[in-house]
């Protein structure tokens, strides 16, 4: 009776749109009440100032800063400049520098939520002019911007790693062939349409020069290589190349022009904001996390599935599910710390390399931005592109379905995923 009180206290907490973090603290503190273990409440604050204090966390800020100085700072003018001027002439050429410009954002700003943001309101609108359907170029950008929290630095990948205590640098390395897969799924589905639909381009296109364009982006293209080089190959840790980002991104924004200090001021604002609402989700879960553990949760997970007769990869598949479920309701990482803590522990107990499963799990959420109902991408998208958000989440069905089936093939293929941090000594 006790646990179905909590539930529907929960649901209808959900519902009635309280904030994720309260629902999920308050839901656990009743719940040590209901199962009579109100004594082990008193160690709580000793957990949740423990569950912050990783090193792994210090990137975290300093990257989201750099990617918002970056965002304000001209880049994706830039980066859709260069792009242009060897892809625009291509049949289809903006929907490969849609995708094209995602990666290179991707190496700055690593959220694909800012992604979505800035090329809604740049990439977008010309794609509109050049005679793309609206559905079509949101559709595009919304699909391309999943590729920024796969390819390094991503703060999801930070997140996760401190959060499982899983090595961050080698997660980086893990997600750079998962998001250029992704990139090539994208590029080619791009042409399709292309053809399909006689999207606009050609050789008679209209773009950039190349050398001036070329030039105008080689700070903001220089600048993952810095950072991805500095880490993999261990001259930096990711809270150093973070900060080298940041100084970077001032450096950058500063001299495109387009940074001054109200902006850098709002920026650290928004930082500011950001954290603050992931340190209150991260407390509220790690109350959760330590009721899970404390009732052995993990463990009663384990012999069900034991019982289920299921493999590593059957396994993976489950999990797979929960979180695309997750995923379609709740914020990013507020859905990793809830779920993580829980089913990542009978996963490695079953042999599962904690690398591979770190980038399935954080590929897998990161889809959940892309679907209905509450994917944060298509919120973004509908709101900067002044689109119905239920006829931009048809328009992007299609691309949605096409990265799940990446997810499905990323799954039973961890040598995709672990081909790099081999090569490069940082995984067996």
């Amino acid at each position: 009776m006790p646990a179905a009180i909590i539930l529907a206290f929960t649901t209808l907490a959900l519902l009635a749109g309280s904030a994720i973090a309260y629902v999920i603290g308050a839901s656990a503190i009743l719940t040590f009440i209901a199962a009579g273990r109100e004594s082990f409440m008193a160690v709580l604050p000793q957990r949740l100032f423990s569950q912050l204090d990783s090193f792994a966390f210090l990137a975290m800020p300093l990257f989201i800063f750099a990617g918002d100085l970056m965002n304000r700072g001209g880049l994706a003018s830039a980066l859709i400049d260069f792009c242009m001027s060897f892809l625009g002439r291509l049949k289809g050429g903006l929907g490969h520098v849609n995708v094209a410009t995602s990666v290179f954002f991707a190496g700055v700003s690593g959220s694909a939520v800012s992604d979505a943001a800035a090329l809604g309101n740049s990439l977008v609108p010309e794609m509109r002019r050049r005679g793309y359907s609206l559905d079509y170029a949101a559709a595009i950008t919304g699909a391309s911007s999943i590729i920024g929290p796969i390819i390094p630095p991503s703060s999801i990948l930070i997140f996760y790693g401190a959060l499982m205590e899983t090595n961050v640098t080698t997660l980086f390395a893990a997600g750079i062939v998962p998001g250029l897969l992704l990139a090539a799924m994208l590029m080619a589905m791009n042409a399709f349409y292309a053809w399909r639909d006689d999207h606009p381009g050609g050789k008679g296109a209209e773009v950039p020069r190349f050398f001036p364009s070329l030039i105008r982006a080689l700070p903001a293209m220089l600048l993952p290589i810095i950072i991805l080089g500095g880490t993999l190959f261990g001259f930096m840790t990711p809270a150093e190349a973070a900060a080298v980002a940041v100084i970077a991104a001032l450096v950058i924004g500063v001299g495109y022009g387009k940074l001054g200090w109200r902006d850098i001021g709002a920026s650290l604002e928004r930082t500011g904001v950001m954290l603050g609402g992931l340190f209150i989700i991260l407390c509220a879960i790690s109350t959760f996390s330590y009721l899970a553990a404390l009732l052995q949760w993990p463990q009663a997970i384990q012999a069900v599935i034991e019982g289920w007769g299921l493999g590593p990869i059957q396994y993976l598949m489950l999990i797979n599910v929960i979180f695309l479920c997750a995923g379609m309701v709740m914020d990013v990482k507020a859905a990793v710390a809830l779920f993580a803590p829980i089913f990542v522990p009978v996963a490695l107990a079953m042999g599962v390399d904690p690398v591979h499963l770190g980038i399935v799990i954080c590929f897998n959420i990161t889809i959940g931005l892309l679907s209905p109902p509450l994917g944060g991408v298509l919120l973004i998208l509908a709101t900067t592109v002044k689109m119905d958000y239920w006829r931009l989440m048809r328009a992007t069905f299609p691309f949605f379905l096409a990265e799940v089936v990446l997810l499905i093939v990323l799954t039973y293929m961890p040598d995709l995923t672990l081909a790099l941090p081999r090569a490069l000594g940082l995984a067996q």
